[in-house]
C-alpha cells in the first residue's frame, strides 16, 4: 500500500477524476494524501520597449484565491472520505512541481487527470503533461481517465 500520495488537481473534471481515482485506492487514514494545486504564472512577452501579458497584483491575488478555493473543495471531498490531506498550493510549472515535491516529500504515487480535450497537435507539441511527469519523477504515476 501506499503510504504517500500526491494528487495533482485543478477543479476541472479530469482532476476530478484523479482524486475520485485516490478515493476508490482507500489508501486508509494512516497513509498521507498531499493535495497539489499549482498556479500556473502567465507568460510575459516583451518586444522592443513593450511588455504584455503582465499580470497585476489584484489579478495574481484573485487567481491565489481562486485555487485556495479550488484547492479546499479538493481537500473536502479527499477528508470526506476518511483521508489525511496535506494540501499544498505552489506556483510554477505543473511538472515541475510536482516533481520537487515528490523528492522534497518522499512521495511514492502521483495520480493526475488526463485531459482529452486538448487537440493532438497541441499535446504532441507541447508534450501531455502525464508524459512528461513520467520523465520527471521517481514513483509511479497514475494516469485518471
Amino acid at each position: 500500500m501506499y503510504r504517500k500520495i500526491l494528487v495533482a488537481y485543478n477543479g476541472t473534471p479530469e482532476s476530478r477524476v484523479a482524486l475520485k481515482e485516490c478515493i476508490r485506492l482507500a489508501p486508509g487514514g494512516s497513509a498521507e494524501v498531499h493535495l497539489l494545486a499549482v498556479i500556473t504564472p502567465m507568460p510575459i512577452v516583451i518586444a522592443a520597449e513593450f511588455a504584455a501579458a503582465v499580470p497585476t497584483v489584484e489579478e495574481e491575488q484573485a487567481e491565489q484565491k481562486a485555487m485556495q478555493q479550488v484547492l479546499e473543495s479538493g481537500r473536502a471531498m479527499l477528508a470526506e472520505a476518511g483521508l489525511q490531506v496535506i494540501p499544498h498550493l505552489e506556483v510554477g510549472e505543473p511538472a515541475t512541481v510536482i516533481a520537487s515535491l515528490v523528492d522534497k516529500l518522499g512521495v511514492e504515487l502521483v495520480i493526475v487527470g488526463h485531459s482529452r480535450h486538448k487537440s493532438f497537435a497541441m499535446r504532441w507539441w507541447r508534450g501531455a503533461m502525464d508524459a512528461v511527469l513520467v520523465e520527471k519523477v521517481k514513483c509511479s504515476v497514475l494516469v485518471a481517465a
